[in-house]
């Protein structure tokens, strides 16, 4: 029989898929875990509780969580649901305003942010920005186009009919007619814009599918049948962009409904002037995407250059600067992204995440001095089972975390962190389905269905409990109320550091055995960490049966563990050698080594050695783990 240390020194591959069961050659190996559930990994490779959920408010139902910054000092909460939008100033709520988007409409709505300012596009609703105003309140409106002294909108224009398609003006200036020699038209055109020769009109009245009225806002160059028309490019008719972002001093416009592999540039400096004028620098740029396939821009991200994210390929805009004698598009990687909802990608260290079309993957776009050009990696090629029907995503720069929101209720969690090789998925659930995610600042907002109600929670370092509230009073009290939020449900109960038995809230409140002056009262969820089996390479996952002799685990800020090693789960005493036990003092922190003996053989060289379970709600984390190993050869 041979004895062997196995040092697991770090976690920073995180939970690989069991598939690497065969694969102990693999670096991930020797860093990941087959389960690691409601923990954060730090990009230092230790593994932490995570971080509690702290109640904020009530929701009014399904929706989705946008970040507002207007700089680091003032940031807000946008809770967009069916038709309002909350807004939320330091967990607050600050203002309601109605808004024109329904519950079914919010998953494909788009944003992009400048200043006081936030952008909102849905392919079949008018465009709209949110506004905060300079002396306090927000105002939402329609956004509209720059509009000259003689009445002229410019805006983008697009012939939809055929190029044989003519139209007839029946006079030059005033109330016209306007026949076309095919059946264009609908009820939708009126009040929409056309150009007739390069002339401006207004349609006022829908007559027929081949007639309409119109006011003449540019005297027409004649009465004869032109093909030399276009209607404006956004409409009830054809409906609306797709996509914003800002870019080199230009808004442009990814795609619409009806024109989804077009993009648009307006003038510089000019956000709302989408003028081509005769293509000088500052003016307008137009161009459609082709290739051997029609890619409807799904994403745009202005980067090193704008990035162009369609449901087939990723593509490179350049132009330094970007005029419209100097654009150019290059297609770079053929991944795809998501079509049925839009998620935005996301800048992580350089690097743009985006989620891959079939649901699978998070791709890191990336690029390369080497390659002058841009290349995607998936970043959950290891862990691709945690990756199930993404709906939403969003990164926290202070804890370096990728937060991303499961079709399931779950989220995922990515330590992200590429100077030093760092790619750590961790999985996470509550008593209830999280629907969407947004950081504001250094804060972590959710939008939580919990039976038939949604709540508002952040993440908070300080709760070890999810939908969690804490209490205090200057004199020890035995009821506590406020918990109308959990009204009905099972919570735990810390009270003055001590876990108590759960409780059943009613009226909402709760009534402790013993008064108390400080309490935290939620629902409790557990954290799980299943090691990968020794290392065949190290001589023990090889053989035939292994036993776990010892473990060290070098714990830090801990007050709780509870381990099975062969035996089943067990709480293991923290208690250090000599120390008196102070009754009723809350459980201490610990950080150091403790030592656990264990008995028994294993052997099914595809299971672990060890498990830790806990639902207790006290500080956990695990730095490394040292294991004396025995094995029958």
């Amino acid at each position: 029989m041979t004895r062997i240390r196995d040092m697991k020194t770090n976690f920073t591959a995180g939970e690989v898929s069991s598939e690497l069961l065969g694969r102990s050659d693999l670096r991930a190996y020797e860093n990941g875990a087959l389960a690691l559930r409601n923990v954060f990994i730090k990009p230092t490779g230790g593994i932490t509780r995570r971080a509690g959920l702290n109640y904020i408010d009530s929701a009014r139902g399904d929706g989705k969580l946008i970040s507002f910054e207007f700089n680091t000092a003032q940031t807000y909460l946008l809770v967009i649901t069916d038709e309002k939008i909350d807004i939320y100033a330091g967990g607050i709520l600050d203002e309601t305003i109605d808004s024109p988007w329904t519950e079914s409409q919010i998953s494909q709505l788009a944003w992009t942010q400048s200043a006081d300012t936030l952008l909102l596009t849905h392919p079949d609703v008018h465009p709209y920005k949110l506004t905060r105003l300079a002396g306090g309140g927000w105002d939402l409106t329609q956004w509209d186009f720059f509009e000259e002294e003689s009445g002229v909108k410019r805006q983008p224009m697009f012939k939809f009919a055929p190029t044989s398609v003519t139209l007839t003006p029946s006079a030059t200036s005033g109330t016209i007619t306007l026949t076309s020699s095919s059946a264009v038209f609908a009820e939708g055109h009126e009040n929409t814009r056309l150009r007739v020769g390069g002339k401006e009109v207004e349609i006022t009245d829908f007559d027929s599918p081949t007639v309409v009225t119109a006011t003449v806002i540019e005297t027409l160059p004649g009465t004869s049948a032109t093909i030399d028309w276009q209607e404006q490019a956004f409409s009830p008719v054809r409906g609306y962009p797709a996509t914003v972002a800002f870019h080199q001093d230009r808004l442009v416009i990814g795609g619409s409904r009806d024109l989804p592999n077009r993009l648009w540039f307006s003038c510089s400096g000019d956000l709302f002037n989408f003028d081509l004028g005769e293509g000088l620098d500052d003016e307008g740029i137009e161009f459609a995407i082709l290739s051997d396939q029609v890619n409807a821009i799904r994403g745009i991200f202005s980067g090193r250059h704008l990035q162009v994210f369609t449901s087939g390929a990723e593509w490179m805009v350049t132009g330094d600067p970007l005029t419209p004698s100097a654009v150019q598009i290059r297609r770079q990687t053929r991944i795809g992204s998501l079509i049925d909802r839009h998620i935005p990608p996301i800048i992580v260290d350089g690097a743009t995440l985006f989620i891959a079309r079939n649901k699978l993957e998070i791709q890191e776009f990336l690029y390369t001095d080497l390659e002058q050009a841009y290349q995607s990696t998936d970043l959950a090629l290891l862990s691709r089972h945690l990756i199930f029907d993404p709906v939403d995503m969003d990164y926290d720069q202070k804890r370096r975390l990728l937060f991303m929101v499961r079709g399931d209720g779950k989220f995922a969690a990515l330590t992200v962190f590429r100077a030093e090789q760092v790619t750590a998925w961790t999985l996470h659930e509550t008593a209830g389905s999280v629907k969407s995610v947004a950081v504001v600042g250094d804060q972590v907002f959710v939008l939580v269905q919990r039976g038939s109600y949604y709540n508002i929670e952040m993440l908070d370092e300080a709760y070890n409990l999810d939908s969690a509230l804490k209490g205090e009073s200057a004199s020890a009290k035995t009821v506590w109320a406020g918990l109308d939020h959990l009204e009905g449900q099972s919570v735990s109960i810390v009270a003055d550091g001590q876990v108590l038995a759960n409780q059943t809230v009613s009226g909402g409140t709760i009534t402790l055995s013993e008064a108390a002056k400080n309490v935290e009262v939620g629902l409790s969820y557990a954290h799980i960490i299943e090691p990968l089996p020794p290392n065949a390479l190290a001589g023990a996952g090889a053989s035939r049966k292994v036993r776990l002799i010892e473990a060290i685990y070098r714990l830090q800020n801990t007050s709780a563990l509870r381990l099975d090693v062969g035996r089943g789960l067990g709480d293991v005493s923290l208690k250090q050698i000599g120390e008196d036990a102070i009754l009723d003092a809350p459980p201490p922190l610990i950080s150091g080594d403790v030592r656990v003996r264990a008995l028994g053989w294993q052997a099914d060289a595809t299971k672990p050695l060890w498990r830790i379970e806990q639902n207790v709600p006290l500080p956990f984390t695990l730095l490394s783990v040292s294991a004396e190993l025995k094995v029958n050869d």
